[in-house]
């Protein structure tokens, strides 16, 4: 027997079309029936309408359709980017001049002169630049070096690796004989050893900068290198050793050429020359938080700062502490909300310095006779501060250790740098504002601003270049006031920056935020010294481009041969030459990573990348200059010509 909902839901299915619209007697035949009407009936078969579902099978349902158009956007998108690969213009891909085979896992790397040093397990070996052979090999720590540093002395190289533990150690190579100078900060009791963070050379070897953390502080050391002293004791050694000591140790020094891999030993470890230790000049910690003044009357705070030492760094000042206390009182209730929850842990307050040498912004005392080349200021910002501080370099350890300068910025200074010339400073603030400094002419050349949202996260200077006739060109004569650089910013997005003299610094994008592919994000940059207007990119999946930021575009691209790959794609492993066209960069090998679980038996190569022995750069490279009679001729680059020029020319054409 039939229920009544059963025979009601019978009768709502025996019509087999509706109609919009009020019925009317239809034309006995199909012929007179007019088109337009056809629109208005809607067929509907029975046995295909579907009731609505219950819960919780609706959600199902719609979780369901979610899911699968989800995932057919997703095979578009895929689609899209594979028609798009196709249809792209691949780069060139060179692959690599030389390839060393290493037996242990490098950690790091430095290039001076025509060496190369290579950090690793229990020490670092020294390999040659052109072949890539090994040369020496030091390994008499129990720990791994993980940063190594080599500064060029002229003839002499100084190189400073530092180990796992923290411990920084210099060592002297002059010709064929390896010196170890001193371990700056290692200590008997363990209890009391300080770890290296930081460290910086000076152009040239005459300061070095450590900065240090141990027994809950943070300091920065600063030495003296007495380099003229080390070479007179390299070239006429005074063994103030007894002759049992010195045969014993020449004797290990024997054992540890037999056991190199490379018979050729060109270098051996002089352990018989006692080289003169670096003088501890100068001990400077972080500033002091800003609080409310001991001062009685305005008289000793103009007492203080005589001869403008501090000025600007905000310590010394007329601010009660209760005002101090009230400020802060107004602030937290103007911010209650914002401030209430949990606080993350502040990081540790990080230093960053630089050497400058003297000019009109640091210019040298009448009585201080300084060389010229040589540092003569210390520039140091720290994390979260608004504050460049300047500091003399001559001066020794008894003297007081106050700022000679203070350089306040509207923001605090996240990132800096040098140039290699020593001559260029950008200061990048957390807002995004880049200010370019000129030391040698003593002014600045411009306050330029990243995009909004744009936050520097690292600079790179360029060696000054020109575009004639359509290439990128050094100019041979003396550039003044004149810089560019490659800010790579945090989002992925790379923008380059120029300046020169009175006019506006520039700045314009290279390579925009991926938004769609992430893999393509930039993760490393370092300019080509011997490539005008080149620069080696390193993106997140693997690829090594180099782009000429003139253009801007992709010039060809550098690979390691299959299947070696970058081990850790956003952190490369490489180095580039300054003084010759080529780069050095860290392989592995994937079926040998997974064949062991200890990384350091790992077999790794180092490839080393010639630009002269690829045809679309051996030109650039070779023929990347223009004489200063070019531009004397060409008045497209008046700026680029001396004062007295530009007058003769001016008035030539007049």
């Amino acid at each position: 027997m039939s229920s009544p909902k059963g025979s009601q839901a019978q009768k709502t299915r025996l019509p087999s079309f509706t109609r919009k619209v009020p019925l009317e007697v239809p034309s006995p035949t199909e012929k007179d029936w007019s088109k337009d009407d056809e629109e208005d009936y809607v067929f509907k078969d029975p046995d295909e309408e579907l009731d609505s579902l219950p819960q919780p099978y609706r959600m199902i349902n719609k979780l369901v359709n979610l899911l699968f158009d989800r995932s057919w956007e997703v095979i578009e998108e895929r689609d899209a980017l594979r028609k798009s690969e196709l249809s792209r213009i691949r780069p060139t891909v060179y692959p690599p001049v030389v390839e060393s085979k290493l037996n242990k896992m490098p950690n790091c790397m430095a290039i001076s002169q025509d060496y190369v040093f290579i950090g690793g397990a229990r020490g670092f070996s020294i390999h040659s630049l052109f072949n890539a052979k090994q040369i020496y090999v030091w390994e008499k720590l129990k720990v791994d070096v993980t940063s190594i540093c080599a500064t060029d002395l002229g003839s002499e190289i100084l190189i400073a690796p530092v180990d796992e533990i923290g411990i920084v150690r210099l060592f002297y190579l002059y010709k064929d004989g390896l010196c170890l100078i001193k371990a700056i900060n290692e200590v008997e009791d363990t209890s009391k050893q300080s770890t290296c963070l930081k460290m910086e050379i000076s152009q040239g070897g005459d300061f070095a900068a450590f900065f240090l953390q141990g027994a809950g502080d943070i300091w920065l050391d600063v030495y003296k290198l007495p380099k003229e002293s080390w070479l007179k004791e390299v070239e006429h050694p005074q063994l103030s050793i007894n002759p049992k000591k010195k045969v014993r140790q020449l004797q290990l020094n024997t054992l540890d050429a037999m056991t190199s891999d490379n018979l050729e030993m060109d270098i051996s470890f002089r352990g018989d020359v006692k080289l003169s230790l670096p003088v501890h000049i100068m001990k400077i910690k972080p500033p002091k938080p800003v609080t409310g003044t001991t001062f009685k009357s305005p008289l000793e705070v103009f007492a203080k700062i005589e001869d403008c030492y501090g000025l600007g760094s905000g310590q010394n000042h007329f601010i009660r502490e209760s005002q101090w206390e009230q400020q802060a009182a107004v602030f937290n209730a103007s911010y209650k909300k914002y401030l209430d929850g949990e606080w993350e842990e502040e990081p540790l307050s990080m230093a960053t310095f630089h050497f400058l040498p003297p000019g009109c912004i640091t210019a040298t005392p009448v009585d201080v006779k300084s060389p010229s080349g040589v540092a003569y200021v210390l520039g140091v910002h720290w994390t979260g501060s608004h504050n460049f501080f300047l500091y003399l370099l001559n001066r020794t350890l008894k003297d007081k250790v106050d700022p000679e300068g203070v350089w306040p910025c509207a923001a605090p200074i996240a990132v800096s740098q040098l140039s290699c010339s020593s001559s260029y400073l950008v200061l990048a603030c957390e807002d995004g504002v880049l200010t370019l400094w000129d030391l040698a002419e003593g002014f600045p050349l411009g306050v330029v601003a990243l995009p909004e949202g744009c936050i520097c996260q690292s600079i790179h200077f360029l060696k000054y270049f020109l575009v004639h006739e359509g290439r990128n060109v050094f100019p041979e004569g003396p550039v003044k006031s004149q810089m560019k650089c490659v800010v790579l910013c945090t989002d992925a997005s790379l923008h380059l920056v120029a300046a020169q003299g009175s006019e506006a610094p520039t700045i314009s994008v290279l390579i925009e935020r991926p938004v769609n592919h992430l893999d393509e994000a930039v993760c490393a940059v370092a300019p080509v010294p011997a490539l005008p207007g080149m620069v080696l990119i390193f993106s997140r999946d693997g690829h090594v481009h180099l782009m000429d930021v003139a253009k801007p575009h992709i010039i060809c691209a550098f690979a390691p041969p299959r299947p070696y790959h970058l081990a850790v794609p956003w952190k490369p492993m490489f180095v580039v030459s300054f003084h010759h066209p080529c780069f050095l960069l860290r392989g592995d090998h994937p079926d040998e990573i997974k064949s062991t679980d200890d990384a350091k038996n790992i077999q790794n190569s180092l490839f080393y990348f010639n630009f002269e022995a690829y045809p679309l750069l051996e030109n650039i490279s070779r023929n990347c200059s223009i004489p200063q009679s070019a531009l004397t001729a060409n008045m497209g680059f008046p700026h680029e010509l001396p004062l007295e020029k530009r007058c003769e020319s001016f008035l030539q054409n007049r």
